[in-house]
């Protein structure tokens, strides 16, 4: 029988959340002193890895210098570019709407990986989408960043299941001494697609100063930018309008013939970022660090039509929208650890990201009477999440044992009400048209054991105990007649275990060998269960009764680190399989597409992944490093499929998302210490978006190419304080489409200086 009544073991719960795990990764449970033993061995970076990349994961690593040398780097997603099996979708300089994909994760499934600067989460876990489930960059400017290291697969137990995917710990810097930079930065694109062309200009400014005074350090940084995007979007038709001229012939996604009538989402964003870090020591082995962070963005997006009637005058139909966004956001992180190296460290600490102002206004009105027509106000000021982590770290006293216990404690909350407006652009708000409304708690408990219990072997064994909890779930919505049909949504619960278990095997003084597995369970977004969304004639329908994803994954990784830091290598083979896998889904009612998340049975992701670093190839100064991965990704069982099209199926096709073949390939040369000469590549093959492929033509709007873009970097340090660069990203000008159209060649040009 079980002592503790249900009220009494939920406050146990909530008091143990003081300890805890992903918020704290600054500190591993395997520790420095395996490493003569068990060599870490990193992908890319010149800087030793902070503790964390112990853990029993695959990892890789960039450096601040080595961004600043070979990288184009406009926001923080874009360090990432050329590590392995990753891509960030950024359509535009300043776009907000950028997800993390991985080795097995593709674009539109935000919550499959974790995101965190410091230890406070910036993914999004409100949603699991390319949208408002976006990890939020904007928070950490690049001039701040020390490092950049990605962890692949659920294999540490102090990370929840989000991190099947990968978890990337952004570290930025503490300075030593007084320093101060400045930098300014200016891109250009010419654009040029369908019926559209232009040149599309971004400027950036960033401004950081920093001390340390005896105990207490600090670095204030302040960041500006201004851009304008080329299209987001198009308006297409099966038909043009009649009597009017100037639309593009073309077929979309699944082979259809359209006509493309327009652009649509021309962005000008103008967007403020200021980002407070205060450390104080209270002795030499005790320090809290308090982080503060403002994001602000001021943006509006206009169409622009290809139609013409008789007399050459504009015309517009109902796809043609105007919208303004006005958002701020906030980000508090406070954390207090002890770092004595001895018997007993410990952690603890709270975050918390909340959006204080975030209003899109948008033109429901045909043009151009929609200039100052009807219109929507959608308010997602109360969507926002806080996390509370603790974690304690146990060094017995002559044992090859390091035992690391914590919990975790977060809670997610969206609020999205849509109201209308007698005019979008300035109006008040009118009567509730939709609401979308929920709230998600998880508590977790955690242990991991790291033992060498011989030389040159080490086992880590570790498991994971969540209990989810998804409530308040209310939606709201109105019919053609303005009749409003609120729906309160059920409360829904589930707990489970995640085991994990590693094995490492230093079979050689630079050879490292690990076979990794563990169990992952991914909870719902608060979004997936209860956000409705409904744009143009698609409706996506929220799911509350929605299923956890359950993961098993292992990895075989093989790691060679080169003589005298000649460079590194390794292969990884790896596996996973996803029950109840979450995945959008579309059925055709009537005109109209409904999208819909469900659980997918069954899909499997397996596959292997190379990747290398060389320096110094044939002649001092040249380096050459990039990866190689293949996924084979496939649905096994898919009980829920509707088919989209007679004769279609999903069952064995290649699961959404997940391209078979992707590939990097950074080569740079640094002749002396002024200057560094970069030309990178990055490939990826196509991708399917549906889960029966039935989307067989690629290059169109909606549909998704396979490319391959090649960037170049000159940078040039002029002496200590003073440094320039030119870049070009997508050299050869591939125009290419990832449901959107994405950018075309880039110019960027930069200017830094340092105290």
């Amino acid at each position: 029988m079980n002592p503790f009544p249900l009220r009494r073991r939920r406050l146990i719960l909530s008091v143990l959340s003081a300890w805890s795990g992903a918020a704290l990764a600054q500190q591993s449970a395997v520790e420095a002193s395996d490493a003569a033993a068990l060599p870490t061995i990193e992908v890319r970076g010149t800087v030793a890895a902070p503790q964390r990349t112990q853990l029993p994961q695959t990892s890789a690593s960039v450096t601040a210098d080595t961004a600043a040398d070979t990288i184009n780097v406009t926001d923080s997603a874009d360090a990432l570019k050329y590590l392995p099996s990753l891509s960030v979708r950024k359509r535009y300089i300043g776009d907000t709407q950028s997800p993390l994909a991985t080795r097995t994760t593709g674009v539109n499934a935000s919550a499959r990986s974790l995101v965190y600067a410091d230890g406070i989460l910036l993914s999004a876990l409100v949603n699991n989408n390319n949208g408002n489930g976006s990890p939020r960059w904007f928070m950490v400017a690049p001039e701040e960043i020390a490092r950049i290291d990605v962890m692949y697969g659920p294999f540490a137990a102090e990370y929840p299941g989000n991190s099947y995917g990968a978890v990337t710990e952004i570290t930025t810097r503490m300075p030593e001494r007084f320093e101060a930079s400045i930098k300014t930065q200016y891109a250009q694109q010419d654009f040029s697609q369908y019926g559209v062309s232009g040149t599309y200009r971004a400027q950036e400014v960033n401004v950081g100063l920093g001390n340390r005074s005896g105990a207490l350090a600090w670095r204030f940084s302040v960041n500006h930018l201004d851009s304008y995007s080329p299209p987001v979007t198009y308006v297409t038709a099966a038909t043009a309008p009649a009597g009017s001229t100037g639309a593009v012939a073309t077929q979309d996604r699944l082979g259809r013939n359209i006509q493309v009538l327009g652009a649509g989402n021309l962005t000008h964003t103008v967007q403020d970022t200021a980002r407070l870090k205060l450390s104080y020591d209270f002795t030499p082995t005790l320090t809290a660090t308090y982080t503060l962070g403002f994001w602000q963005n001021q943006a509006n997006a206009t169409p622009h039509t290809f139609l013409r009637n008789a007399v050459g005058a504009p015309v517009y139909t109902s796809g043609f929208n105007s919208n303004t966004v006005e958002q701020q956001q906030w980000m508090q992180g406070l954390e207090v650890r002890s770092h004595t190296d001895g018997v007993w460290d410990w952690q603890v600490a709270a975050s918390a990201i909340s959006s204080s102002r975030d209003l899109t206004r948008t033109s429901t009105t045909t043009l151009p009477a929609g200039l100052a027509g009807a219109g929507s106000i959608a308010d997602a000021s109360g969507t926002g999440w806080s996390t509370l982590d603790a974690k304690g770290i146990w060094r017995p006293q002559g044992s090859a044992q390091v035992i690391s216990v914590g919990a975790h404690y977060d809670r997610y909350t969206l609020a999205t009400p849509t109201w209308n407006t007698s005019n979008w652009s300035s109006g008040s708000a009118g009567a509730l048209n939709a609401d979308s409304r929920g709230k998600t708690t998880t508590s977790a408990l955690w242990a991991q054991d790291a033992w060498r219990f011989s030389p040159g072997w080490k086992a880590t064994l570790g498991a994971r105990y969540e209990w989810w909890r998804a409530f308040g779930g209310f939606n709201y919505s109105t019919n053609g007649s303005g009749v409003g049909f609120p729906v309160t949504q059920p409360e829904v619960s589930h707990s489970g275990l995640s085991p994990k278990a590693t094995l490492a095997w230093a079979l050689a003084e630079d050879w490292l060998v690990t076979l990794s597995t563990g169990r992952a369970l991914r909870f719902p977004t608060v979004g997936e269960l209860y956000q409705n969304v409904s744009v143009g004639s698609v409706f996506l329908q929220a799911n509350p009764n929605l299923k956890p994803e359950k993961v098993w994954s292992t990895e075989l990784a093989i790691e060679r680190q080169l003589k005298e830091g000649q460079g590194k290598w390794r292969v990884s083979l790896f596996e996973e399989r996803v029950s109840d896998a979450l995945i959008s889904q579309s059925s055709t009612i009537g005109s109209s597409v409904a999208s819909f998340t469900q659980n997918v049975d069954r899909t499997r992701q397996r596959g292997i992944e190379a990747a290398f670093e060389r320096n110094d190839v044939l002649v001092r100064g040249f380096s050459l490093n990039g990866s190689v991965t293949w996924v084979d990704a496939r649905i096994l069982e898919n009980k829920a499929y509707v088919p989209t099209i007679a004769g279609a199926s999903s069952v064995g096709q290649r699961t959404p998302y997940v391209p078979e073949w992707r590939a990097t390939l950074v080569a740079s040369y640094q002749p002396d210490e002024h200057w560094t000469y970069t030309l990178a590549g990055r490939y990826s093959a196509r991708v399917y978006a549906t889960v029966d492929n039935t989307d067989i033509n690629t290059h169109t709007y909606q549909g998704f190419d396979g490319y391959t873009v090649f960037d170049a970097r000159l940078r040039y340090r002029f002496d200590r304080h003073w440094s320039a660069a030119l870049g070009v990203d997508n050299l050869g000008n591939r125009s290419y489409f990832l449901f959107h159209p994405f950018p075309q060649r880039t110019v960027l040009a930069e200017l830094k200086y340092d105290f």
